[in-house]
């Protein structure tokens, strides 16, 4: 297959400027760029498939160069619904630094800053040399734009679209960008770019956006819906994102895996095959995740996820060091521990309703300390039961986890 044919079996194409980019994508070899707004330290999952696609062009033999937008952060992009949230400079130059940071090291691509080339532009600079060149009939025309007249919108969201068009036509005559991708929400101001290339220089510049990743929901991934998984291992940890892949449904695991890693239409389809024949060894979802967590944190990450998670099924607690049980457990209710008596600690603790349901637990062999049953009510709870001294695993049944904590 040619790049672009393999980008469309993908599905990681929705809008093109021009049928031309077919050819010159799989013919030439383009400088393009990719972006994102510092709105947090981290990347999360739905920036993921986006930036893939330097990587994907990459390996094709077109140059990326990665945009972090330190100016166009302080304005922020228009939400559809309602203004956004400004943020402080002190939070966006931040964020930059750890974007910066973290671009360079998953994807290894020349980042640059759009703060760097705007902070000493005049307003009187944007009006004559950007502002005149934009009719404000076509802004309104803009989809996001045109949504929020009813509601209002402000001047200064109003005016992004043209600062990201800015950056187009900068990239162009400094760096030779010839292309811009992006996921499909940023369509709009691709063609704001490529309308003032068209008049400030004579030019024709391509745009390119991929559909947005969607959740099982229909939901978009990212910080305002609340479902982020973090690129950043320290935010959402490897086991964390192993157990999200792992359990990802049927529905969306084939085209997660198609859009999300760099395995061949070959390998796809075989593994889509064999899922199929037998879904409930989730062959696909344990394919997805091996792919992920391996291109963000290594393999070594990848397989101590898999035994946090196979020793957490088992129930061998013993197995796992202190901070592999922190990483697995991160999410389980959680309560300090003083020194007491066993059924004590589970109806203090809510793990059971009172003492008589305490006594039904122990007696059913239900509850485990540290991966081994426990019967005998009356049984200390201390330090000296505790992991390195300091955590201690209670389960109760098969999968329900609780973590004590000694100060």
């Amino acid at each position: 297959m040619t790049l672009f044919e393999d980008l469309k079996w993908r599905g990681l194409i929705k809008d093109i400027s021009s049928p031309e980019l077919e050819k010159k994508l799989n013919e030439e070899k383009l400088t393009f760029y990719i972006g994102t707004d510092p709105t947090a330290d981290s990347m999360h999952i739905g920036h993921f498939s986006s930036f893939l696609i330097a990587t994907r062009l990459a390996r094709y033999g077109h140059h990326p160069i990665l945009l972090v937008g330190g100016a166009t952060g302080l304005i922020g992009d228009p939400k559809p619904s309602q203004e956004r949230q400004m943020i402080s400079k002190e939070e966006v130059f931040k964020n930059v630094e750890g974007l910066t940071r973290q671009a360079e090291k998953i994807f290894g691509f020349e980042v640059v800053n759009n703060y760097d080339w705007t902070k000493d532009i005049t307003i009187l600079d944007f009006l004559r040399d950007y502002g005149k060149y934009i009719n404000v009939n076509y802004m309104l025309d803009k989809d996001i734009i045109s949504r929020r007249l009813d509601s209002g919108i402000t001047f200064c969201e109003f005016a992004y679209t043209l600062l990201q068009g800015m950056d187009f036509v900068h990239l162009y005559e400094d760096k030779g960008v010839t292309l811009q991708v992006a996921g499909s929400d940023q369509w709009g101001n691709i063609t704001t770019g490529i309308e003032l290339a068209r008049k400030m220089k004579d030019v024709e510049l391509f745009g390119m956006t991929m559909p947005l990743v969607l959740d099982a929901n229909g939901v978009k991934f990212g910080k305002t819906e609340g479902n982020a998984l973090w690129l950043d291992k320290e935010k959402t940890s490897s086991y964390e994102l192993y157990q999200y892949l792992i359990n990802t449904s049927d529905l969306c695991v084939i085209d997660y895996l198609k859009k999300l890693t760099f395995l061949t239409k070959e390998e796809i389809e075989e593994i889509e095959r064999k899922h199929q024949e037998h879904p409930e060894e989730r062959l696909a979802q344990k394919a997805l995740a091996h792919e992920v967590i391996t291109f963000l944190h290594g393999e070594e990450e990848y397989q101590k996820a898999l035994h946090i998670s196979e020793v957490l099924f088992s129930g061998n607690i013993q197995e796992l060091s202190l901070e592999e049980i922190r990483d697995g457990l991160k999410d389980v209710p959680n309560f300090q521990l003083k020194p007491m008596t066993l059924i004590d600690m589970l109806v203090e603790n809510g793990i059971a309703s009172s003492r008589r349901e305490a006594r039904e637990f122990l007696s059913a062999g239900s509850i485990s300390i540290n991966g081994e049953k426990v019967t005998e009510e009356a049984m200390m709870i201390d330090e000296n039961l505790a992991i390195e001294g300091k955590v201690l695993v209670v389960r109760k049944g098969k999968k329900k986890y609780y973590m004590g904590i000694f100060e």
